[in-house]
C-alpha cells in the first residue's frame, strides 16, 4: 500500500480495551436468544467471530458530547453492510466478523454500536489527503503520467508488523479529530484556508466536496488509500459513485480484506484497484497481518470477473515473506487463476512499525523475485522502492520486447503506445490505457 507524504495529524494512542472469547460467545448467546428463527449460517458466523475477538475494543465507542459533536459534524453514519442480532451488531464487511455488543467499537476502530445500530465514524473525516501520480499507488497500467486526488480515513481490519502508514491505520478517529469549535469544510474556495491553525483537526470533505476538489486539481482519479479503504466503505462507495457520475475515475488502494457482498457492490463503481497480496503461506499471513489469505485470493478472483482493471504488490519482507519457492507458488497461482497480463510489484520493505530489527529487502532477492515471476509466465513484473536497478519500472512489450512504458521512480520518461497496441509490433497491451 502506498505510503503517506502528507503531514498527518498525531495524538497519542489509546490502550484498547480487550475482549475475551469466552465474552462475545455470551453476547452471541444473547442474541440468538433475543432473535427468533436465527438460522445455522448465522450461528457460524458468530462463531467465526469469536476467533477474531482479541480486536474488539469492548465498551469504547464514543459517548456523552463526544458522541453528539461526532453526529453533528455528519462523521457518524449507518454501516451499509451489518446485521442486527437483538442489542449486538454483526459487522458483514470483511472476513474479521465483528460481533458488537452496545457501545462495542470493531477492529477495524472506526465502527461501533450504538443502541442495536452499526455506525462508522469516518464518513465525510479525512486524516489525509493530496495530490499523487497515480504510478504511487502503485498503477502501472492505468492511466500513466496522470494525476489522481488521494484520501483516507484512519483504521484497518489488519494488523500488519510491516505497516509503513500506522500512525493512521492504528488509530481511532478521535484520536486524530476534534469536533470542538467552528465546522470547516474543504472546498475549492476554502482551499487557501488550510493553513489556519487547528482547521485539520475539524475538517469535514463531504463526497460531493471530494469530487469537485479532484475536479478543480484536474485529477483524473480519485485514490482511496494510505490506510485501509475498505474500512471506510460507506464513504469510499458514496464519493466514488458522485465521482463515475462525473466522469472521474476511482482507485482502490487495499489489502484486499473484503467479504464477497461489499465487493461486489463496490465494484460497479470503481475501475482500478491494487491488491496488496502480502504473502502466499497463511500461517505467515496470520502471524504478519493478522489476517487469512484466502479472502484476498477470492478478491482478486471476483476484480478479474467483474471486469475491474488491477495490478498486485507482494511486499518482500526480510524472513516472512522472501522465500523463492512460495514466492514461485503465488507466481503460478496468479497464472493459472487471473492469467498472465496483471501486473505484480514487488516492492522493497523498509523497517517500519514493530519490525525495526528488520534489514530492508536486499536488492538481490527482488531481482530473484521478478525473475521468478518471468519464469512462471508472468509478463508484468516489476521492482519497487528501489533506485539504481535496470529496468526496475519498464514496460516491454511481450511480443516484440520493445520499450513501451519507461518510468524513473514516479516520473513517466516515455510512452509508445497507441490506443493500448504496441506502437512496434501492434501487441494489445494490458491496461487503461486512456480515459
Amino acid at each position: 500500500m502506498d505510503r503517506k507524504t502528507n503531514e498527518e495529524l498525531t495524538a497519542p494512542a489509546a490502550k484498547p480495551a480487550g475482549i475475551s472469547r469466552r465474552s462475545v460467545l455470551k453476547y452471541g448467546a444473547i442474541a440468538l436468544a433475543s432473535v427468533s428463527g436465527v438460522c445455522a449460517a448465522t450461528w457460524q458466523v458468530m462463531r467465526r467471530a469469536a476467533a477474531t475477538a482479541a480486536g474488539v475494543f469492548k465498551r469504547d465507542a464514543p459517548s456523552g458530547e463526544l458522541w453528539a459533536r461526532w453526529r453533528g459534524r455528519g462523521w457518524a453514519k449507518e454501516a451499509r453492510h451489518y446485521r442486527k442480532l437483538g442489542p449486538n451488531v454483526q459487522c458483514l464487511l470483511c472476513p474479521n466478523d465483528c460481533l458488537l455488543a452496545p457501545e462495542d467499537r470493531g477492529r477495524c476502530r472506526n465502527r461501533v454500536n450504538k443502541d442495536g445500530v452499526m455506525y462508522t465514524l469516518v464518513y465525510a473525516n479525512p486524516c489525509s489527503f493530496g495530490l499523487d501520480p497515480v504510478e504511487k499507488k502503485p498503477l502501472f497500467h492505468f492511466l500513466p503520467a496522470s494525476k489522481t486526488f488521494s484520501l483516507a480515513t484512519s483504521g484497518c481490519g489488519f494488523r500488519c508488523l510491516n505497516c509503513q502508514n500506522w500512525d493512521i491505520s492504528q488509530r481511532k478517529p478521535e484520536e486524530l479529530k476534534d469536533p470542538r469549535g467552528a465546522e470547516f469544510r474543504l472546498r475549492p474556495v476554502t482551499l487557501d484556508m488550510m493553513a489556519r491553525p487547528g482547521v485539520r483537526d475539524r475538517l469535514s470533505l463531504l463526497p460531493a466536496d471530494a469530487v469537485a476538489l479532484a475536479e478543480h486539481k484536474n485529477c483524473e482519479s480519485i485514490a482511496y488509500t494510505y490506510s485501509e479503504p475498505t474500512v471506510f466503505y460507506e464513504y469510499m462507495y458514496d464519493t466514488a459513485k458522485l465521482a463515475r457520475a462525473r466522469g472521474i475515475k476511482n482507485v482502490w488502494v487495499t489489502c484486499g480484506y473484503i467479504n464477497p457482498g461489499p465487493l461486489k457492490e463496490l465494484c460497479e463503481v470503481i475501475d482500478s484497484a491494487n491488491v496488496d497480496l502480502k504473502g502466499f503461506d497463511n500461517s505467515i499471513y496470520q502471524k504478519l497481518n493478522s489476517g487469512k489469505l484466502q479472502p484476498i485470493l477470492d478478491t482478486l478472483t471476483t476484480l478479474k470477473d467483474r471486469g475491474v482493471w488491477f495490478e498486485v504488490t507482494n511486499l518482500v519482507v526480510p524472513t516472512y515473506t522472501d522465500d523463492m519457492r512460495v514466492i514461485a507458488d503465488m507466481c503460478k497461482w496468479l497464472v493459472d487463476n487471473i492469467g498472465p497480463d496483471y501486473p505484480i510489484h514487488f516492492s522493497r520493505f523498509s523497517p517500519r512499525h514493530k519490525l525495526t530489527h528488520l534489514p530492508p529487502t536486499p536488492v538481490e532477492t527482488l531481482i530473484e523475485a521478478r525473475e521468478t515471476a518471468k519464469h512462471a509466465g508472468l509478463r508484468y513484473p516489476y521492482i519497487g522502492n528501489v533506485s539504481g536497478v535496470q529496468n526496475a519500472e519498464t514496460t516491454f512489450c511481450p511480443k516484440c520486447g520493445k520499450i513501451v512504458v519507461r518510468r524513473d521512480g514516479y516520473t513517466v520518461q516515455q510512452v509508445n503506445i497507441d490506443h493500448g497496441n504496441c506502437k512496434f509490433c501492434g501487441t494489445r497491451i494490458a491496461g487503461v490505457w486512456t480515459s
